[in-house]
């Protein structure tokens, strides 16, 4: 009788075997092939790196004409076990050229990753045990969901239900930021959203709470107002003061991609390769903290679902999402009830979109991601401790190459 292995369960299967028990590492490091892409080697690395995958038994993708170095930058599809890596990069630590050291060094935390976290300016941590689950709460007369738009007097009673649901963070918002919207007034976004702020503070004082602005001085004073992390859906380029806000409050930000303004940006969607482009733009974005001495664990990405996107490229990165999780930060997906779920599903308005949310949610728990940012707290909750309670049968600790 011949058995198909659930390969997330490989170990365990290898385990049940009966071989002698010091024997199981190395055959669980030579049980799965692991493929990474690298963007933008030089072509000498990228031959090197060729020559010495064949060496350990495993292998290299390169372009045609990379011998001869046809091109300055290539990229290069890795395919190799774990122990093909070990070999690898006990090889690239005596290559200080061409940028392998660097390669190795992303190799290795990718390898071996470490615990990821967020730590609060006030010192509590947000730990990545089960996914976080974020509540939105719409302080606007017209974001495109309505059932979103809470009324000043429901604030207080609306988070609460949520985070009784099980929302790990608040997201408080004053601007819609849809697709051809219109942005409001910078006194107007402060005059809705810190007051909020203040009174959840006050009602709910061990709570997370987000601010959703790309202004650095709504956020400014949404911090000092009780909020703990800013939520910006520019990734710091609307206003570069942002940059400085996060670091003088040491508050965590997620940085999201968009190109353009919520008014125009559907009309910047060309891409050649839409998930390996907003990786990158996502990792230089985060660089550019890590340049002023932030640590990886105030930063969290966020690749824009709907944000200068069409349906077809949202849906890309939402079955690549595990791209993002190799970066060693925090990656939150938000999707919720938005129009490619819609679209995907022949048509539906947003009041018809909760079930394709929880699809998007289930998604980030297959992808390896740590948030998702949710209008229907209750229902993805349920459906996400289902799936990671299924997932986590046997008391096993998942650890999924990313």
């Amino acid at each position: 009788m011949l058995l198909k292995i659930n390969r997330e369960l490989l170990p365990e299967a290898i385990g049940s075997v009966g071989a002698n028990a010091a024997s199981l590492p190395i055959f669980a490091n030579k049980s799965e092939i692991l493929p990474y892409k690298l963007a933008q080697v030089r072509t000498p690395a990228a031959n090197i790196l060729k020559q010495e995958m064949l060496a350990a038994a495993g292998d290299a993708v390169v372009p045609a004409g990379c011998i001869v170095n046809a091109a300055k930058y290539v990229d290069v599809v890795l395919l190799g076990t774990r122990k093909h890596y070990a070999l690898l990069l006990r090889k690239l630590a005596l290559m200080p050229y061409f940028g392998l050291q660097q390669i190795a060094e992303e190799l290795q935390a990718v390898l071996q990753p470490a615990p990821l976290f967020t730590t609060l300016a006030d010192g509590r941590r947000l730990t990545y045990e089960q996914l976080c689950v974020m509540g939105i709460l719409n302080i606007t007369p017209d974001s495109f969901y309505a059932g979103s738009r809470v009324p000043l007097q429901d604030v207080v009673e609306r988070a609460g239900r949520m985070l009784n649901e099980g929302a790990g963070i608040l997201d408080i918002g004053g601007e819609s930021t849809r697709p051809g919207s219109d942005s409001v007034d910078a006194e107007e976004e402060r005059r809705r959203v810190v007051p909020v702020i203040t009174e959840l503070r006050r009602a709910y004082p061990q709570a997370v709470l987000s601010i959703d602005t790309y202004r650095a001085a709504t956020a400014a004073l949404a911090l000092a107002a009780g909020a703990d992390i800013i939520n910006d859906i520019s990734a710091m380029e609307a206003d570069p003061q942002m940059l400085e806000v996060a670091v003088r409050n040491n508050a965590p930000i997620i940085l999201m991609h968009m190109r353009g303004t919520p008014k125009n940006m559907q009309q910047n969607c060309e891409y050649q390769d839409v998930v390996q482009e907003v990786a990158v733009y996502l990792a230089q974005r985060a660089q550019l903290l890590r340049d002023r001495g932030v640590g990886a664990d105030k930063i969290i990405l966020d690749p824009g679902i709907g944000f200068a996107k069409n349906a077809e490229q949202n849906l890309l990165l939402l079955r690549d999402l595990h791209t993002l999780t190799s970066f060693g930060y925090p990656v939150l997906l938000a999707a919720s009830r938005k129009s490619t779920i819609g679209a995907a599903l022949g048509g539906l308005p947003p009041e018809e979109r909760l079930e394709g949310t929880i699809a998007t949610s289930l998604q980030a728990v297959y992808a390896g991601a740590q948030l998702v940012r949710v209008h229907d707290v209750k229902e993805n909750v349920r459906a996400i401790r289902m799936l990671e309670a299924i997932k986590m049968a046997g008391g096993r600790s998942e650890d999924h190459e990313k």
